[in-house]
């Protein structure tokens, strides 16, 4: 999650760059100077649903791709449907909206996963799917049992 958050960090300033230029082309700079300035307070409703579109997207779009974000290739986890297939968009949405819910739950959500007898988030559970480790090539073996010629070369030196 940690190195998600640093991704989701620039991705939220570029968001918000693109988002401020558009609104400056469309209402001005003076319109733009005079709410700064205002009493208002630094809310923006629209802003806050393109942050949280775009945070959304992140996470959905690794998902759906390749099954794993780009923290998730660090720890070599990968998110899949039970049967082992990619995950949808419906899935990633719930699956989304579910991270939120345990984040929210102090991280119950997650932590979840020692009481379950099937090692599950709420994540998990909610759009029916499963994060799986994907080995190192060192620990691969092939199906008859033999190890990778990479590891073969390794135990040599």
């Amino acid at each position: 999650m940690f190195y998600d958050g640093i991704l989701l960090i620039a991705i939220w300033f570029v968001t918000t760059m693109v988002y401020l230029l558009l609104k400056g082309m469309i209402i001005g700079l003076d319109a733009m100077k005079v709410l700064a300035e205002s009493d208002k307070g630094p809310g923006d409703p629209l802003l806050t649903i393109c942050l949280f579109i775009s945070t959304y997207y992140f996470f959905a779009y690794f998902w759906t791709r390749i099954g794993q974000t780009l923290g998730m290739q660090v720890w070599r986890i990968r998110v899949q449907n039970k049967d082992g297939f990619k995950i949808n968009w419906s899935q990633s949405l719930l699956r989304f909206f579910a991270a939120l819910a345990s984040a929210a739950c102090l991280g119950l959500g997650y932590l979840w996963m020692l009481w379950d007898k099937e090692k599950l988030t709420w994540p998990d559970r909610a759009s029916m799917t499963k994060i799986v480790y994907i080995p190192s090539e060192k620990n691969k073996k092939s199906q008859d049992g033999a190890t990778h010629p990479a590891n073969e070369n390794d135990k040599k030196r």
